[in-house]
């Protein structure tokens, strides 16, 4: 009997990288014609929405999973493009194409990281992968387009993302559009930043309220007592989930002044 092999890690090393993920929201209510349909055109807007901003999507590796694609991008990418001209002209494109007569409206979700990115056998491993799956299904992010009812597209950036380049103001980007939502989904915990084109942060902060709170961690399972800006166990990232564990988070500031060591 002929031995099947199994997939052989890739050799690739570790290294920092932009990654995107776009998700159909509540994909699985199409029937199958629509599905493939609405696959190709997911595609075609993706690949709009980069050329109008100059970026090359040949050069994207890119993971499609059917109703969502997840991509690492070049290094050098300009990641105030990605936040600011790309979701602008992909919430045009997807605007105009639900605007058609007699076609199923489609709406999306999308989130961005930017961290530590390893080449694997099934795709991608590293915390950036683990991270952007996790925000693209965010809670939060969910109950945003199913409070807002006229949004097509929702889209939360990770905190490291808006501390770095949001709030610094490049290609227009305002930090008051963006709102904070903690966000836990199984072993990762942190902060991300949710923006809705064509709606207010007063619009979105009444939106993410209406999710469900995040349950704390089992004290087994729970990071360090210290405050994170963001905790992920990292490992190989295969469709959505995640196995291993790492914590990654802010420094451990020192003791209070007198304090002695703790035995």
């Amino acid at each position: 009997m002929k031995e099947i092999s199994s997939p052989r890690p890739s050799t690739g090393l570790p290294h920092r990288r932009l990654c995107l993920a776009v998700d159909v929201e509540q994909y699985s209510r199409f029937d199958t014609r629509t599905q493939s349909a609405i696959q190709s055109e997911l595609v075609r807007m993706l690949d709009e929405a980069a050329a109008l901003t100059g970026l090359d999507r040949a050069a994207w590796k890119r993971q499609p999973q059917g109703d969502l694609e997840f991509a690492v991008l070049p290094d050098a990418t300009p990641e105030d493009a990605v936040l600011g001209p790309f979701v602008h002209h992909l919430a045009v494109h997807l605007g105009d194409r639900n605007a058609r007569p007699a076609v199923q409206r489609v709406r999306l979700r999308m989130a961005v990281d930017t961290g530590v990115v390893a080449d694997a056998a099934l795709g991608h491993a590293g915390p950036a992968p683990v991270a952007v799956a996790r925000y693209v299904n965010a809670p939060q992010l969910k109950a945003v387009l199913a409070t807002l009812t006229a949004a097509d597209l929702a889209v939360m950036v990770s905190d490291r993302l808006y501390q770095d380049v949001v709030r610094s103001g490049q290609r227009a980007l305002d930090p008051e559009h963006y709102v904070r939502a903690h966000v836990r989904v199984k072993e990762f915990g942190g902060y991300g930043w949710i923006r809705v084109p064509g709606h207010t942060p007063q619009d979105v902060r009444s939106a993410v309220t209406q999710a469900p709170k995040p349950k704390p961690l089992p004290e087994a399972d729970a990071p360090s007592r210290t405050p994170l800006s963001q905790y992920v166990r990292q490992g190989a990232a295969v469709g959505r989930d995640v196995v291993g564990g790492l914590t990654v988070g802010l420094p451990v500031p020192p003791p209070p002044a007198g304090s002695g060591p703790t035995l």
